[in-house]
């Protein structure tokens, strides 16, 4: 034990004694936690997989709501049928009352035509009883007693003869009409059973179209809860990517900390080496300057995905984000206000750029000027960090920050928050900005 003591302490008066040399003290601060490579690794396995999920659940959401979708569209052609079912039936109805009514008036046309015909047959018989009785046609005894000449009887006997003859006549077209007129009864009453079995057929088409509106919206209501827990789901994972992801960058940030201070204290072992050897030449000095500092906090990408990652479920607000983080909306005087951004504090798409970028770049509030804040290059080759933009010849409208892997982070709109998603190409602009690398 003495020798070890002895040991310690020679070696404890070297490291003092070159210390002493240089005029230096130590400058450089115990090491940070040095995470190894199989944990790096493992964090990121675990972030991919959640990644992965996060994705399958995205496109199982995307064909939901596709299908919720096509359901609201069903929902309102199965209103529209029920409508036209609604008006065929009321169309009906109307076509039954008036069958009735038409069919009523011809059987009291037909009654009528009945009682008159009864009526002339009556006449007929007490005409043809009293012919008989008088042994020609009623009172032509009479006419003939009181006839001056020869010549006013024939006339008389005509005129009779011709009375008894229109008598037949007559009957024979009250017989004619009461046909024509049960006829015409016979048509009203089949009109009549037509239109109501038209109106029994519109009845049921009507209550068809109910029950199969209700049939729609029972599919839309039981699609749109798949969609909520569809949504439910995978916020949660996404909550664990942000979690597993947020782990990534710790432990990249804490390998990048200490490759760092590998590196500043590598800078300090070679200053005290220089200044042993001249205090040993007699040549002693003082360095000219100390270690180059470090780059400014956030410079790296990580650093960046690590700030807008921290803000995964803040709320969207139009014209909300600084460099320091989420601040009040703005009003717009139309979708913005309606929403009641200008109540929120959150950020819109490109206040979330300033503030991921707060250590590297002081970024405008505008996605516009954004888009040539740094080194286009197309979509093809983009990566990790760099800002994806959708727009077209009117200008640019939205910005986002891409993750790699299909994937990027955004504030997306009014009523939303911010939120990973995947990568949408429709609309996107051919170049990505980058401002690191």
């Amino acid at each position: 034990m003495p020798r070890v003591r002895r040991g310690l302490s020679v070696s404890t008066l070297t490291l003092v004694i070159l210390l002493g040399a240089g005029g230096t003290s130590l400058a450089v601060p115990p090491p940070p936690p040095n995470p190894s490579d199989s944990e790096i690794q493992a964090g990121k396995a675990d972030a991919n997989a959640k990644a992965g999920e996060v994705g399958r659940l995205t496109n199982q959401l995307a064909q939901a709501e596709q299908k919720l979708a096509q359901l609201q569209d069903d929902v309102e052609l199965k209103q529209e049928e029920a409508n036209k079912a609604l008006v065929d039936l009321q169309t009906a109805r109307d076509a039954a009352t008036q069958a009735e009514n038409d069919a009523k008036a011809a059987r009291t046309e037909a009654d009528a035509a009945s009682a008159a015909i009864e009526q002339a047959r009556a006449d007929l018989k007490t005409f043809a009883a009293a012919s008989f009785q008088q042994g020609s046609t009623v009172g032509s005894l009479s006419a003939y007693l009181s006839a001056d000449s020869p010549k006013d009887m024939l006339a008389r006997a005509q005129l009779l003869d011709a009375v008894g003859g229109d008598r037949l006549n007559a009957l024979d077209r009250l017989e004619q009409a009461q046909t024509e007129k049960s006829n015409k009864d016979a048509a009203a009453r089949k009109a009549a059973e037509i239109a109501q079995q038209k109106q029994d057929t519109a009845r049921r088409a009507k209550d068809s179209a109910d029950a199969a509106q209700t049939a729609a919206e029972q599919a839309q209501d039981g699609q749109a809860s798949r969609n909520a827990q569809l949504e439910q789901d995978k916020s949660a994972v996404e909550q664990q990517l942000y979690a597993a992801q947020a782990k990534v960058s710790g432990l990249q940030g804490q390998r990048q900390r200490y490759q760092d201070w590998l590196a500043q204290k590598q800078r300090e072992d070679e200053e005290r080496a220089r200044q042993a050897a001249l205090a040993a030449s007699g040549g002693g000095g003082r360095p000219s300057g100390g270690p180059a500092p470090s780059g400014p906090a956030g410079s790296s990408i990580e650093a960046v995905i690590a700030r807008a990652l921290s803000k995964i479920g803040m709320p969207y607000a139009w014209g909300g984000g600084n460099a320091s983080g989420p601040t009040r909306g703005i009003r717009d005087g139309g979708v913005a206000d309606r929403y009641g951004d200008y109540n929120k504090i959150g950020f819109d798409c490109s206040g979330l750029m300033i503030y991921a970028f707060a250590g590297v770049r002081s970024l405008p509030h505008y996605s516009g000027y954004q888009y040539s804040s740094g080194r286009r290059v197309p979509l093809s080759q983009m990566r990790r960090g760099d800002m994806l933009f959708w727009g077209g010849p009117r200008g640019i409208h939205h910005v986002a920050l891409y993750l790699g892997g299909g994937q990027m982070v955004e504030a997306p709109q009014s009523g939303l928050r911010v939120r990973i998603t995947s990568v949408r190409y429709g609309g996107i602009m051919p170049y990505a900005t980058r401002l690191i690398g």
